[in-house]
């Protein structure tokens, strides 16, 4: 599957976004006020995007939680209707721009779109063309017990688990290799 930058990107924010929401009562919020939302904008070069209010930062946190619902989705027609719902309502426009050193790409979200509606739009175009490609099995969640970050597995079989193999993938191979131990010392 040819995955282009503009996607990729796409790709990067939308999995950042999901996993920005709190997963309990005892993690915090990563999107907590209009600044953090600012940062997250500036982090993942979020283009054409006006002065940023509560407005968006309420609007960004609902499409949120319905990019979450993709991750969570059990087949691909699930997905397809998850992620119709959230280009629908983002108005999107489909155009060609080049801007900020980047070649000719897509830009689906209509000029002066809210940022809700802008990631909804882009991300749900980059989500849709998992499922057209019969690859929305890549939309996956970590499956470390005490994560379930979001991620896209990109690998070539299709084989990932974790959302970080350094962190929870050596977490539990660690405890794993450590219950061995202990079994085997009887």
């Amino acid at each position: 599957m040819l995955i282009t930058h503009d996607t990729r990107c796409a790709l990067d924010t939308v999995v950042d976004l999901v996993n920005s929401a709190p997963e309990d009562d005892t993690t915090p919020e990563g999107l907590p006020d209009v600044a953090a939302l600012q940062e997250f904008v500036r982090q993942h070069q979020v283009s054409e995007v006006g002065v940023l209010t509560e407005w968006d930062l309420a609007a960004v946190r609902k499409i949120r939680g319905r990019f979450s619902a993709v991750f969570a989705s059990p087949d691909a027609h699930a997905a397809a209707g998850l992620i119709n719902e959230l280009i629908a309502a983002a108005g999107t426009t489909p155009r060609l721009t080049n801007h900020d050193g980047y070649d000719w790409h897509v830009h689906y979200f209509a000029p002066g779109a809210s940022v809700a509606d802008h990631l909804a739009a882009d991300c749900g175009m980059a989500l849709a063309f998992f499922v057209v490609a019969g690859e929305q099995e890549r939309l996956r969640r970590c499956e470390a017990p005490d994560c379930r970050h979001a991620f896209v597995d990109l690998s070539r079989n299709r084989s990932r688990r974790y959302c970080d193999s350094r962190t929870c993938g050596n977490r539990l191979h660690v405890a794993a290799y450590r219950a061995r131990r202990k079994e085997a010392a009887g």
